[in-house]
């Protein structure tokens, strides 16, 4: 392969580096394109005497093709790509589940040349269905056969990566109780732990709570009669107090109940104080402390792994401690102070309605889709009652484009309007407007909702409220429709800084996937997507235009 600015006497079959515009409405010939006769013509009208590119030698693939090639060889299992373009194709998982990949194989791929790259993933975490989880590129436009036909081999014998689906189980949840344990801390716990095992689909089927003493607990799991289960379980135990010897409570009970303990303790931390262990083919948690936040930790390493129907030896846990120091992560905020515990304070949430768009796409015709009316009602002022009639306060609506007639349409009602005067900027400059709001600023968590958004309910925005009170604040909740992220979201305290610190047309999606906090789902079903951003899109909701 030849690069170099070629005449037009010799530029034809020539690969093109980089775009070529022609003047007026022409168009233009893209970068990858392979020169014709009737192209090389058209650029001579143009006054354009080379180009730039490349000349493919006898062997030589194009890059979408050999992108294409690589990505058929894997496995399509549980995976699904998409279609090769510059050079590239995108991997995600099609269900959720463990992603696995095989540093070896990864690192064999990418050494075969440099002009053919692969990235993906770290090993082992939990990726729900739609998550990208690796792609391939290659580098220059073309990439020598010889070099591609190792690298297909290579990948046809072996697993780069993988998805390993996670199974439906019934779990057992074990409490123990002290005095001093509050029965609010073990609610909390409860729900949690049901949250983060409904990715899986597994259920809770039943929940125990018993004094903290080696008999108690004993008899609990002796009842369970684990070796006759019918069905995937797991049973997590909760102990009022931590584990602090090999022969404490959680690890003495299991013994005594017949079981094997594999291990107590791993080098991950949060997450030091598991206990791990197996009574008749049933794997039992005892579950650190730092299990009842909803941030990352060891115990979820573990509880993704067993999902996914993986069994870790006593040595794979050892094998944790490089990158097991999740505290102090720079996007992860410091552990709260549990003497600032929340368990009887009710988390604030404030709302910021989005409504200083330019409406683009509703045409030159002077319409605007936050003043087309649903049910007799303008958009932007039946969000905002909406919001109004939901347990978030203060409810902030942040205007810009056509800003008065917004305002007219919000007068009597309780809402505190933000002028957005750089509105044009993107949505990012709206985001920093109401963020930077005081009355906004003082609250746990902001629930931020698009104004154009018709389906989105009351029952909706309090079902997102009560998952981020039951998180303790500490966690991003997100509407989805069957699993795929939409709008509204809400953003913990955690995230204001950087909130504050973005630019350009950008809103939250950067922010929930870089900022190490927990992300919680709810699913909100269709509404989640409906946002009626053109003329049709309006119609089509129930809306009626106006100008």
């Amino acid at each position: 392969m030849k690069y170099a600015s070629f005449p037009l006497r010799e530029a034809e079959n020539i690969v093109l580096a980089h775009s070529i515009r022609f003047e007026g409405q022409r168009g233009r010939l893209h970068k990858g394109h392979r020169l014709a006769p009737d192209d090389i013509e058209r650029l001579r009208e143009e006054g354009i005497a080379s180009v730039i590119g490349v000349r493919l030698d006898a062997g030589d693939v194009l890059e979408d093709k050999a992108a294409g090639m690589l990505a058929a060889a894997i496995a399509p299992d549980h995976l699904t790509f998409s279609e090769p373009a510059t050079g590239r194709v995108n991997v995600y998982a099609a269900t959720a589940g463990l992603f696995v990949a095989n540093t070896h194989v990864v690192n064999a791929l990418n050494g075969v040349d440099p002009s053919i790259t692969l990235a993906c993933l770290k090993d082992r975490v939990s990726v729900k269905a739609g998550d990208m989880v690796a792609t391939f590129k290659i580098i220059p436009l073309a990439v020598d056969g010889d070099c591609l036909g190792k690298a297909v081999a290579l990948l046809g014998a072996s697993t780069p990566f993988e998805v390993k689906p996670f199974e439906a189980h019934a779990f057992t949840l074990i409490a123990t109780e002290l005095p001093t344990l509050k029965t609010s801390v073990m609610d909390r716990t409860a729900k949690l732990i049901e949250q983060r095992l409904a990715l899986s689909g597994s259920t809770l089927v039943r929940e125990i709570r018993i004094p903290h003493t080696h008999d108690a607990l004993t008899g609990a799991l002796q009842a369970l009669d684990l070796g006759n289960c019918r069905e995937p379980s797991l049973v997590i135990m909760f102990g009022a107090s931590a584990v602090a010897d090999e022969e404490d409570v959680i690890p003495a009970a299991i013994r005594a109940a017949g079981g094997e303990v594999i291990r107590v303790g791993m080098p991950v931390d949060p997450g030091n104080l598991l206990v791990y262990g197996d009574i008749g083919g049933v794997t039992v948690l005892g579950a650190p402390g730092c299990a009842r936040s909803p941030k990352e930790n060891g115990f979820d390493w573990m509880l993704h792994r067993l999902l996914a129907g993986e069994r870790p030896t006593s040595d794979d846990i050892a094998a944790l401690g490089v990158g097991g120091l999740l505290m102090e992560i720079p996007t992860r905020p410091a552990p709260r102070d549990r003497s600032e515990s929340k368990d009887d304070v009710s988390l604030s949430v404030a709302a910021v309605l989005l409504a200083a768009g330019q409406a683009r796409r509703m045409g030159e015709s002077g319409l605007h889709k936050l003043l087309a009316e649903f049910d007799g009602v303008p958009l932007v002022r039946r969000s905002a009652e909406m919001l109004l009639a939901s347990k978030a306060t203060p409810v902030v609506v942040v205007t810009g484009h056509r800003q008065q007639d917004i305002a007219a349409e919000l007068s009597s009602l309780d809402v505190r309007l933000q002028e957005n005067p750089s509105h044009e900027a993107g949505m990012a400059s709206s985001l920093i407007a109401g963020f930077t709001r005081p009355d906004v600023a003082a609250a746990d968590g902001v629930l931020v909702m698009l104004a154009d958004m018709p389906g989105v309910t009351v029952s909706h925005i309090d079902a997102l409220l009560g998952a981020f009170g039951d998180a303790g604040g500490e966690a991003i909740v997100r509407a989805v429709s069957n699993g795929k992220r939409g709008n509204p979201v809400i953003l913990p305290r955690a995230t204001y800084d950087v909130v504050r610190n973005l630019q350009g047309d950008v809103g939250a999606r950067a922010i929930i996937e870089t900022s190490g906090l927990p992300v919680i789902d709810v699913d909100i079903g269709p509404a989640a997507h409906l946002d009626v951003d053109t003329p049709e899109a309006v119609i089509a909701a129930g809306g009626v235009l106006r100008t």
